[in-house]
């Protein structure tokens, strides 16, 4: 009787129960298997914090993209997006294998090795686990996939996006550099050259690090962030005006500071040709001066736009009060004497060239100055006691002139050869202005014959030129080469309140009217 129990009603009824629990073990395996495809989402949550939020080592399987050559951190969306992609991907397939591994193990230790309970019971709830773990690893593949699919769609669409943006960006500080006027971009004041755009150093003391490119793209849209951390905008209009960069030029044969302002508004070149003494500096001086003082009673502001400008005007503001004469100029390459005049719309950074005279006599030393590939309005220094018929018309019973003040050059050999360089370089002198300075007016007030009849009157000067001088040749190549021409009687002097001759200002008007 005892082994008909244990042989078969026992087993009957053992049977009879797991036939019983049959119906719930697609539950329990269901459960199982969900159980196990939250704990995984769950886990890739955690992971997705840590490899873009967190970053701690642990989450690290990728080492950043970073030459060492590299001035900026990149933007997020032009590198480091996808390397955050790559760690996902590779830790999540870790995460999955190691997840699902150590789950089928904890059940084979619980239900099979070690059961708390007695094998009958564990080992079919074990089975029943095993079918539902692997029913749930087989779902959570599609589940995880689908999580790392939308988000490399949304990396995608932000990475197409940051790559339109940078380039809306760019086509708008493009199209704000073609209305200042500067589709070439600026003028360097040391050599010249028209620069894109210029290379800007990093406003951190302790950094320094210069930037050849800042402009919206890999390394950011609207700010950059510098090796050093520090934060540097990637657009001129982006600049205020009290935190505007100091840039550089970009080409390898400069590299020199260019102005604060360049690019912030349209440029006027005024280059000033005449020979060796014509007064070209001093009347420079002057031009700027009677500047200042309209300022000061009132006009358009002006503020000079570098401190080798502020320091060189300081100086010959000096010379002037004391009716002093300037240094002749070096025969170096000049540096532009830029001053920004108006407000606004109105805003001007206006570059004065005062060349040395001897340059314009030799044509390899004339083409250096590119400058005037971007001039449209051209000042001519005409020195009359460079003329031989002045003298000849002196009265030697009247005050004397002191003829070592007399420019040493024709001004029509000067004027000859700086228009045939200047035409040589492609500079549209059909479409350009030409004002045209008789210098050293103080000089001649003691003897009123050798003036023109109506001195501030263009059209009594240039007869004065004609007539009196003998210049007629030079006048008629004048009006040949420029479209428009004014002649000018100037006196580079203060007076006795300290102002500048009223000569200069109408000179300066109408060089510096748009």
């Amino acid at each position: 009787m005892d082994d008909i129990v244990t042989f078969i009603l026992v087993p009957a009824a053992y049977l009879a129960l797991l036939l019983l629990c049959l119906p719930f073990v697609p539950v329990v395996a269901g459960l199982r298997g969900a159980a196990l495809v939250s704990e995984l989402v769950w886990r890739y949550c955690q992971l997705l914090n840590g490899v873009l939020r967190l970053r701690t080592p642990e989450y690290v399987s990728v080492p950043p993209y970073r030459p060492a050559d590299e001035l900026a951190h990149r933007n997020y969306f032009f590198g480091p997006a996808t390397r955050d992609l790559r760690q996902l991907l590779t830790q999540g397939r870790r995460l999955y294998v190691r997840t699902v591994t150590d789950t089928f193990r904890r059940v084979t230790a619980n239900q099979f090795r070690a059961p708390s309970r007695h094998r009958a019971v564990s080992v079919p709830y074990g089975v029943t686990l095993h079918l539902g773990l692997g029913v749930g690893a087989a779902a959570a593949v599609p589940v995880l996939g689908l999580l790392l699919g939308v988000q490399a769609l949304g990396v995608v669409l932000l990475m197409a996006g940051a790559r339109l943006t940078a380039l809306t960006l760019r086509a708008v500080d493009r199209a704000m550099m073609i209305l200042r006027g500067l589709p070439r971009g600026m003028l360097c004041p040391s050599c010249f050259e028209r620069v894109p755009y210029p290379a800007y150093d990093c406003p951190r003391d302790t950094c320094r690090r210069r930037h050849a490119d800042i402009r919206p793209g890999t390394f950011g849209l609207l700010r950059r962030r510098c090796a050093c951390d520090q934060r540097v905008p990637t657009l001129l209009m982006l600049m205020s005006r009290n935190a505007r960069l100091s840039g550089h030029c970009v080409h390898e044969h400069c590299g020199r500071p260019m102005n604060p302002d360049a690019g912030h508004m349209p440029e006027l070149i005024l280059p000033l040709i005449g020979g060796r003494a014509a007064g070209k500096t001093q009347l420079m001086a002057a031009m700027v001066k009677s500047l200042e003082d309209s300022a000061a009673n009132g006009g358009p502001p002006i503020r000079l736009a570098d401190p080798e400008s502020t320091t060189n005007q300081r100086v010959l503001n000096e010379v002037l009060e004391i009716q002093g004469h300037t240094r002749p100029t070096q025969k170096s390459l000049p540096r532009a004497h830029s001053f920004v005049r108006g407000t606004g719309r109105a805003e001007r950074l206006v570059h004065v060239f005062d060349t040395a005279g001897e340059r314009f006599l030799n044509r390899e030393e004339t083409d250096a100055l590119r400058y005037v590939r971007a001039a449209r309005t051209f000042l001519f220094v005409l020195d009359p006691m460079a003329v031989d018929a002045f003298w000849t018309r002196l009265d030697p019973a009247g005050p004397q002139v002191d003829r070592t003040l007399a420019s040493t050059v024709d001004p029509e050999d000067v004027f000859s050869r700086t228009i045939q360089t200047i035409r040589t370089m492609g500079t549209p002198l059909a479409r350009a202005r030409l004002a045209v300075a008789v210098s050293k007016r103080d000089l001649l007030t003691d003897q009123p014959a050798l003036l023109p009849t109506h001195p501030d009157d263009s059209a009594a000067t240039r007869e004065w030129l004609c007539e009196r001088l003998g210049l007629r040749n030079l006048v008629k190549t004048m009006d040949l080469e420029f479209a428009e021409v004014h002649f000018f009687c100037t006196a580079a002097v203060t007076t006795g309140d300290g102002r500048v001759d009223p000569s200069i200002e109408v000179l300066t008007d109408w060089c510096l009217r748009d």
